[in-house]
């Protein structure tokens, strides 16, 4: 079985990821859980013929110089794909996702209308957070498309690599992707302030310069989006803040205190009736919350949080056990939340 019969089947049985290892048979996720298919193992011959097929001439060139790489393609007929293939110590490895092509509503992914008054904002910062595969992109692309079809704005987005790829509706988007439109999140985000933006969407702020350069364009009269790999608001915040030196952190959490619309929080659980959902922690940036931030109270913001609905705030802990009180999770799955996040 070639790449594009595994891709093929990795759609019809809705995978959100596929595992191509030495020695091993490919193996995929679905609904969170990796699944071995009853393939033969692949030789190492198999996986490098495989990932050499998914690579053009400057990515093969990258991964024999760097070892790994990571890129998004799309495959005519089949799909778009993120793409991250490393040297193994058994041979050349692959993981590729899925990027779906549909734009959920608010309504689909449980998003408070509250977030709609926050993106149309003239300036500010919107943090989107979660583990790795808890779906932030799927959130991002929503706020985006509500954007897109309602206001007319110049949105550009910094992105390693470009998953999903808007068509301009109302709004002006361009995509950049890091290590093949630009080289860095730093340099693209510096360059962006100078393009006329009026949104910009930094794909993560992985390093203090960026960090510093996104909080200074939400300052400066530009929506900001950013991603951290963070599961709570209080420690999305925290993580910010502990990336600047001791010495500068009173400065930096007056500004973010003046310049945070809201932090969205989220992980996939599993539901009770097959599939995921995501679940949310809402947090927005009201002038209790700032002055949490200003004088370095962030431990009560959970409280603020558990009181403040009316303004479209929520917990994590509130949104799962309202999940289970609907039915859409069971009590297994609510447990193993608890468990997991020390609830």
């Amino acid at each position: 079985m070639d790449i594009y019969s595994l891709l093929s089947f990795m759609r019809e049985v809705n995978a959100s990821d596929l595992h191509l290892s030495p020695n091993t048979p490919p193996i995929l996720r679905i609904e969170g859980d990796l699944i071995r298919t009853r393939l033969k193992p692949l030789t190492p011959e198999d996986t490098h013929i495989m990932v050499y097929d998914l690579m053009n001439d400057e990515q093969r060139k990258n991964y024999e110089e760097k070892l790994e790489v990571d890129f998004s393609s799309e495959f005519r007929g089949i799909g778009r794909y993120r793409v991250n293939i490393f040297r193994g110590y058994f041979g050349d490895t692959a993981v590729l996702r899925a990027i779906s092509d549909k734009i959920f509503s608010f309504e689909d992914l449980g998003l408070p209308n509250i977030l709609k008054d926050l993106v149309s904002r003239d300036k500010g910062l919107i943090l989107v957070t979660g583990p790795t595969g808890s779906g932030k992109t799927t959130t991002l692309t929503t706020l985006l498309d509500y954007v897109n079809r309602n206001f007319r704005r110049h949105i550009i987005t910094i992105e390693d690599p470009v998953e999903y790829i808007h068509s301009s509706k109302k709004a002006l988007i361009n995509h950049r992707e890091v290590g093949t439109n630009t080289h860095s999140f730093k340099v693209a985000l510096r360059s962006a302030l100078r393009e006329d933006p009026d949104i910009i969407v930094v794909g993560e702020m992985r390093d203090l310069e960026t960090t510093a350069l996104a909080i200074t364009a939400a300052e400066t009269g530009h929506i900001v989006f950013g991603t951290l790999h963070t599961v709570s608001a209080t420690q999305t915040i925290e993580r910010v803040i502990d990336q600047y030196p001791a010495d500068q952190q009173s400065q930096i959490r007056l500004m973010i205190s003046e310049s945070i619309l809201g932090v969205i929080s989220q992980i996939l659980l599993k539901r009770a009736d097959g599939g995921r959902v995501a679940a949310f922690e809402i947090m927005t940036g009201i002038p209790s919350v700032g002055n949490l931030i200003r004088e370095s109270k962030t431990y009560q913001l959970p409280s603020i949080l558990q009181t403040s609905s009316k303004q479209g705030m929520i917990t994590m802990e509130q949104y799962v056990s309202n999940l289970y009180d609907a039915g859409t999770i069971n009590k297994f799955e609510l447990e193993g939340f608890k468990s997991k996040y020390n609830q």
